[in-house]
């Protein structure tokens, strides 16, 4: 049976659960969700696909599944991936970035991208004070996987991992929304490598610019 990812192609999110199904050799079928147009925010998505009205989505017959970090962990346990970690030492490691990147990392750069992009898109004010707080809390993390990387080539072990894709989620509008990465070498080091060692992240992140480069234009939007 087929299994169904609903998402919208602009969603660093998605791209986490495209990349990593790409490397592991697992096949979904795309359904496109304008999350620009208000498609995910239904009554009938939300009823049937998830309450909260955001992508992506996965669907594997009877089973439906939200949140990008859990349907990577379910893809990865179809196929037993090392991308979980190859011992059980670096597998709760792996499982500790995870959960580092969601509360203490891609929070706060959704914040800004919400304030910086989402606000000028509709065309309302900015809050300043908010825009401040998350980059001293983005400044503050991107310092702990800065030293982290110091002498490394990723996150944990010596291969790549579902908290390596984690991580790299935020560089996906890093441009877009300007997020401080700049200051931190190690951390930047560490991204480049990603992009030319590994095919699946470079193409998603093509999906990713053509899709939003083609929204803002398509709203006048020059950021």
């Amino acid at each position: 049976m087929t299994i169904k990812i609903y998402g919208d192609a602009g969603s660093g999110s998605l791209r986490r659960v495209n990349t990593a199904a790409k490397i592991m050799g697992i096949e979904l079928e795309r359904v496109n969700v304008d999350l620009f147009k208000g498609e995910s925010r239904t009554v009938a998505f939300k009823s049937r696909l998830n309450p909260h009205g955001l992508t992506p989505v996965l669907e594997d017959g009877d089973s439906i599944l939200w949140e990008a970090s859990a349907i990577n962990l379910y893809l990865a346990s179809k196929v037993n991936s090392p991308l979980v970690g190859t011992t059980q030492a670096e597998c709760f490691q792996v499982l500790q970035w995870m959960f580092w990147s969601g509360e203490q990392w891609r929070t706060f750069t959704t914040t800004l991208f919400d304030e910086r992009v989402g606000k000028t898109v509709m065309g309302v004010p900015k809050d300043e004070s908010l825009i401040k707080f998350a980059e001293g809390k983005i400044r503050a993390a991107a310092k702990v996987l800065d030293q982290h990387l110091r002498s490394r080539k990723f996150m944990v072990g010596n291969a790549l991992t579902l908290a390596d894709i984690d991580i790299a989620a935020p560089f996906s509008q890093v441009d877009r929304a300007k997020f401080p990465f700049k200051e931190y070498p190690n951390l930047i080091a560490w991204h480049d490598n990603l992009l030319h060692s590994f095919p699946a992240w470079a193409a998603t992140k093509a999906e990713v610019d053509n899709r939003m480069e083609s929204f803002l234009a398509s709203v006048g939007v020059k950021l």
